[in-house]
């Protein structure tokens, strides 16, 4: 055998190794960081919810999901540990750093988009008729409409 014919398979093998080492280092950072969860933190699960750690054991999390009401978890089911502000932000929506000045100010509807600076004429508050017309009324040559069951083939 040569070496051309191998290098593909080493090319793939190494890839391998490359990607398992990658996924191995991720799992063992989302496992140091359940284990350095305390008492008082706030948390996001991987579902989503937010909530505040209260008691931490070998396997599973008791986590206040709202004032009183309390939820064991599996210590696998937590997405991230997050820091007091960001979760203080994310939860309270406090944001101490933002300024309510500084904040773009946002229509509750529409009208700011489509108001123009031109006066607006009386034909345009006048309600629009969005019913059928029928324009075939008016003469008594047009054929009548034809239905599913109607044809000319014979």
């Amino acid at each position: 055998m040569n070496i051309v014919t191998l290098l593909p398979f080493i090319v793939l093998i190494g890839a391998m190794f490359l990607m398992t080492r990658s996924a191995k280092k991720k799992q063992q950072a989302a496992a140091q960081m359940r284990n350095e969860m305390q008492p008082g933190t706030g948390i996001r699960t991987i579902g989503g919810m937010y909530a505040t750690v209260k008691e931490v054991h070998d396997e599973a999390v008791l986590l206040e999901v709202a004032p009183g009401v309390h939820a064991v978890y599996a210590k696998n089911s937590i997405g991230a540990v997050l820091a007091d502000d960001e979760y203080n932000r994310i939860v309270h929506g406090t944001e101490d750093d933002l300024n309510e000045d500084d904040a773009p100010v946002v229509p509750d509807d529409a009208s700011s988009l489509t108001e123009t600076d031109e006066p607006a004429d009386a034909s345009a508050d006048s309600p629009i008729d969005l019913g059928k017309k029928d324009t075939a009324a008016g003469t008594d040559d047009a054929e009548p409409k034809k239905t599913d069951g109607e044809s000319d083939a014979k």
